[in-house]
């Protein structure tokens, strides 16, 4: 591992949780290079003339030191000057890591930045779609010493949802509840996590799609039993149907992961929603998203009882399947 110091690990991106990982991760890397190192935090916004050039100085405890600068677009001019000037002449005894929240805020200083040859940078983006999350909860398992397949992956992040923060507790959750090195499959996810709300919700949705209408039903008086919020049973509804649209304007003879990419679902995904499709006619799919619309409506106000409501969007929705 090349040593922190005399260089400058800019830290870019929106992706707090991510750049709060690296952030850490580089200060534990200072610490080990050397244990009596002293590593001061800042925020840009309170840096005034003259406070950089002291926390980048000697330390009068140590031989070297580390500056932790966070919200890197709120610096002001005289200190971006003067970290300019560092980056140009940086000292061989002090590791300094720069955080920008991404943005282009502070674009000036970053572009300056990036062409100093002390500083190295590493972009943090979180991901977009649902096919990116089930990428990313999949490498951070193998991260952790564990593999989960993409099935299982794909059903933790309905579970979870798409906040990175919990996607990786539950992922170390996961982890610690199998034998280093074992896969991870859909049923230790669904042990641990099939119980939540938007679980069931995607379960009412699927099997309402494919026409399994008593197990549709069967599911949702489950949820309504245990108080499953009704807005969460229409937004599964509104994202299969949708979906299905998707699939259904995506040209022929394209393979699974292209199609994937098209619609932005996980390829293990889009062979399920292919065996769907085939139940539907455009019309059919266009009544079907209009009834849900209607629905979510009535859910969240509009109506006098959601408990009907979903049922009926239940009964309508498989009745709008071809046959």
């Amino acid at each position: 591992m090349a040593s922190p110091f005399g260089s400058i690990l800019l830290v870019t991106g929106g992706a707090e949780f991510l750049a709060d990982r690296v952030r850490r991760k580089a200060m534990a890397q200072i610490r080990e290079a050397d244990p009596a190192c002293e590593v001061a935090e800042s925020e840009a916004g309170r840096l005034g003339a003259g406070e950089l050039a002291a926390l980048t100085s000697p330390s009068l405890f140590s031989t070297s030191s580390g500056l932790v600068i966070t919200g890197l677009e709120d610096l002001a001019d005289a200190p971006q000057a003067e970290l300019l000037a560092y980056a140009a002449e940086p000292s061989p005894d002090v590791a300094v890591v720069l955080v920008h929240g991404g943005g282009n805020k502070g674009k000036g200083v970053l572009d300056k930045l990036r062409k100093t040859a002390a500083v190295h940078e590493v972009k943090v983006e979180a991901p977009k779609y649902e096919r990116d999350h089930v990428t990313w909860v999949r490498r951070e398992v193998t991260d952790l010493g564990a593999s989960i397949d993409e099935e299982a992956a794909a059903l933790l992040v309905t579970a979870v949802g798409q906040d990175l923060r919990a996607l990786a507790g539950a992922a170390d959750q996961l982890v610690s509840s199998v034998d280093r090195g074992t896969r991870v499959d859909r049923d230790v996810v669904a042990r641990y996590f099939g119980g939540r709300a938007d679980v069931r919700g995607f379960e009412i949705a699927d099997a309402a799609i494919e026409g399994r209408l008593a197990a549709a039903l069967e599911q949702l008086r489950w949820a309504e039993a245990n108080k499953v919020a009704p807005v969460l049973v229409t937004s599964a509804f509104a994202s299969g149907l949708r979906s299905l649209t998707k699939l259904a304007d995506v040209r022929g003879g394209m393979r699974d992961n292209e199609v994937a990419s098209a619609i932005g679902a996980p390829p293990f995904k889009v062979r399920a929603l292919r065996s769907q499709l085939r139940g539907w006619e455009p019309e059919g799919l266009a009544r079907a998203l209009d009834v849900v619309a209607r629905t979510d409506v009535e859910v969240k106000g509009g109506g006098a009882d959601p408990a009907y409501a979903l049922e009926r969007m239940v009964l309508q929705v498989a009745a709008a399947r071809r046959g």
